[in-house]
């Protein structure tokens, strides 16, 4: 669609095309944000008269929270009926693999995340990662902390809590152990690295680096929850290949 000049790039945040955006006469313009105050294009965009609609699955704490953003854009192309049954089928599968995963008694330990430059952004013990990590018969390495969103810490502070885990999962952009060791040599330490039990959610990405995981996998908890079952807890789905995740070699 890019190639047919179906999708128009128009810019992004400060960046934006103002007349190309007022030329595609848009009926809706869907937003998102990181801050409390609208930022200058946003208002730019207000001031033009054009209809701005913020979308905020980001801040939601669970994957069936995030997921249930469809119903919205249900309302949106006037397909409440169908987004509803497709949510409910994602439910139910959803519930049907966090049912079987909960049979393992053996629960992993499992971290996630990658620091970048002095800071290792780790998600919180009531975060959407935490929960995916619970549901697939693991134990999130940050199951006692309370937060819903991320929080920097230093290297040090990290590998004080997840030297000796058993998986290390999103490992940011890394394709390979060697980027992730490239990135900091202590990186090797941690036993996960060491053992090969690292697996990044960029098996569907392309050169650009833009990855599935980010698009359709907000709309696809249940597989994502699959995937992560048969990596903890291997060969729990016979000839299943994940979806999303890969072993990095």
């Amino acid at each position: 669609m890019i190639s047919d000049k179906n999708i128009t790039d128009v810019g992004y945040e400060e960046s934006l095309n103002y007349e190309m955006i007022l030329s595609l006469k848009p009926d809706i313009i869907l937003v998102y944000g990181v801050e409390s105050e609208k930022v200058s294009y946003l208002t730019k965009l207000e001031e033009l008269g054009l209809p701005v609609v913020f979308v905020a699955e980001y801040l939601e704490d669970t994957p069936l929270a995030k997921a249930e953003w469809i119903r919205f854009f249900g309302v949106l192309y006037d397909k409440e009926k169908v987004a509803d049954s497709l949510y409910n089928e994602i439910v139910t599968e959803y519930n049907n693999v966090k049912s079987f995963a909960s049979s393992f008694q053996q629960k992993p330990t499992v971290f996630s995340g990658l620091p970048w430059k002095d800071s290792w952004f780790v998600s919180g013990g009531k975060s959407y990662i935490a929960q995916f990590i619970n549901d697939a018969g693991g134990s999130y390495v940050w199951n006692d902390d309370t937060s819903h969103e991320s929080f920097p810490l230093n290297l040090e502070r990290v590998y004080h809590k997840a030297a000796n885990a058993d998986f290390w999962i999103n490992s940011g952009i890394a394709k390979s152990l060697n980027e992730i060791k490239y990135v900091d040599e202590r990186l090797t330490l941690f036993k996960a690295f060491s053992g090969k039990k690292v697996y990044n959610n960029n098996r569907r990405s392309v050169n650009s680096d833009g990855n599935d995981y980010w698009e359709s996998g907000v709309v696809k908890p249940q597989v994502i929850l699959k995937d992560l079952v048969e990596i903890f807890h291997p060969g729990s789905y016979p000839d299943y290949i994940p979806f999303f995740y890969k072993q990095l070699e």
